[in-house]
């Protein structure tokens, strides 16, 4: 039998990114993800529902999380599941599933769309720095170095 456990899920943090460090130095960031869906109910009305997911993600992608994510951002996060058991101080059992981020993209800021889409973010790759931290989109590149026998 075949297995397959793959999430993709758009929405805004809910709280700031949490970073921690395994004991062999590697980054940990945990955040937590509100995604929001539309829906009308039979008779008509217009209903919102909103799912809270916590999320974890390790090494450079961790890091990069951390210093660009805040809370009510916006990011597409592409994971899997992972079920955690735990039992707690008051002998409880405990359990939860989480999703673990495999690689994630940057939307933009919250109630502003970006100027241009972001690529998926690998470990290695800066996020979109199309935006500066005013909010605002940030100057062109310079154009020194361009090939100038490119006709647009």
């Amino acid at each position: 039998m075949a297995n397959y456990n793959k999430v993709i899920l758009v929405g805004n943090l809910t709280r700031d990114p949490q970073m921690s460090y395994l004991p062999s130095q590697t980054a940990v960031v945990e955040f937590g993800l509100a995604v929001n869906r539309r829906y009308k109910t039979q008779d008509g009305q217009q209903r919102d529902e909103t799912c809270f997911i916590d999320c974890r993600a390790y090494g450079k992608q961790a890091e990069t999380l951390n210093q660009y994510m805040s809370k009510g951002r916006p990011i597409l996060v592409e994971g899997r599941l992972q079920f955690d058991a735990w039992e707690g101080k008051d002998g409880v059992k405990r359990n939860k599933h989480r999703v673990i981020v495999e690689r994630f993209q940057f939307l933009g800021q919250a109630g502003k769309a970006p100027s241009r889409p972001a690529a998926m973010e690998q470990p290695s790759v800066p996020p979109d720095d199309s935006w500066d931290n005013s909010g605002e989109p940030a100057p062109p590149a310079s154009e020194a170095g361009r090939d100038d026998d490119i006709p647009f």
